[in-house]
């Protein structure tokens, strides 16, 4: 009877059999993968390496004493969350900025999309979507900026108000509260929404036409043929855009919001972001705000995979 010896750690000649076959098709696509090291460079040293800097979130940090020596605290930082007013007053804010973003920002494209995709004359389309395209590539700085000067106290709109249409004194657009989550919102659909289209314009694309052809053969209208046969189409791309952005749930702009931020709106427009800026930077309460970002991290962790469970469990394809 014969016995096999095997070393040991070898591998399986199966196994080693796909390594070779492996890097041998790597070597062909090495080129392609040259192609990929940039971006994954990116991830890997913006992404994934910062990440071990979450360990101050469990400890007393300071920079004097460095990552390894500054005392663990355990979850003492996460408890200051749950404990702090503040806190839950700046959750607040971001969940009602975020929820008035979803209802009203996340339907803006799809509704600009199915507009667009019934302009039948190609050169008005084409020019329609450039025109729309043009504010994503402005920056929140131009954007608040122009904002800034049209809805001043002295700005156009206030001067449209006061000598057209009667108005007895300018409204305070910049520094009335009341004004402050709507312009937010108003502003992310203004820069973003001619952005947004491109997915829902290639999805529509790729509707059978026969379902056009069917739908009018049964007398239906064009607003019937957009309910029942182009939103039915494009409902999984819908989907996984909808789990996508309940990932970042707790993310609404820092950018934007900082630079409209104010002495007068501060209780209602202070969010997670600022709020971390706010600790971590101008106070120096590193742990406390690295363990709020982990936090915002955790939740949007939570809703991606719920929201994907339940999409897959009501027919959908959802992200993973």
């Amino acid at each position: 009877m014969k016995t096999e010896t095997v070393q040991a750690g070898a591998l399986p000649a199966s196994h080693t059999g796909k390594l070779r076959r492996i890097a041998r098709r790597m070597h062909k696509e090495r080129y392609i993968y040259l192609l990929l090291l940039p971006g994954l460079l990116y991830f890997i040293v913006y992404r994934y390496l910062p990440m071990f800097g979450i360990v101050i979130a469990f400890k007393d940090y300071s920079p004097f004493l460095g990552f390894a020596d500054s005392p663990w605290v355990g979850l003492a930082n996460f408890a200051r969350i749950f404990e702090s007013p503040e806190v839950v007053q700046v959750m607040i804010n971001t969940l009602v900025i975020s929820f008035l973003q979803i209802v009203f920002a996340f339907p803006a494209p799809i509704l600009l999309a199915l507009m667009l995709n019934e302009v039948r004359r190609q050169s008005l389309k084409r020019v329609i979507q450039s025109i729309v395209y043009l504010p994503h590539f402005l920056s929140w700085v131009v954007v608040v900026g122009i904002v800034s000067i049209f809805f001043r106290n002295e700005g156009l709109v206030n001067d449209f108000l006061v000598y057209r249409m009667g108005f007895e004194q300018p409204i305070p657009f910049l520094t009335n509260p009341d004004f402050f989550r709507p312009m937010i919102v108003l502003e992310v659909i203004w820069k973003e929404v001619g952005w947004g289209t491109i997915i829902f314009l290639a999805a529509m694309a790729g509707v059978n036409p026969n379902l056009y052809e069917a739908a009018v053969m049964d007398g239906a209208s064009r607003f019937r043929q957009i309910w029942h046969v182009t939103l039915p189409a494009i409902r999984s791309t819908i989907v996984v855009l909808l789990i996508i952005r309940l990932g970042d749930v707790l993310e609404v702009g820092f950018e934007q919001i900082f630079l409209q931020l104010n002495a007068f709106n501060l209780d209602i427009g202070n969010t997670l972001d600022t709020y971390v800026y706010y600790k971590g930077i101008q106070q120096s309460d590193y742990s406390f705000s690295t363990a709020v970002g982990v936090f915002k991290g955790l939740v949007g962790l939570v809703l991606v995979m719920t929201a994907n469970w339940l999409a897959k469990r009501y027919g959908e394809e959802g992200v993973y």
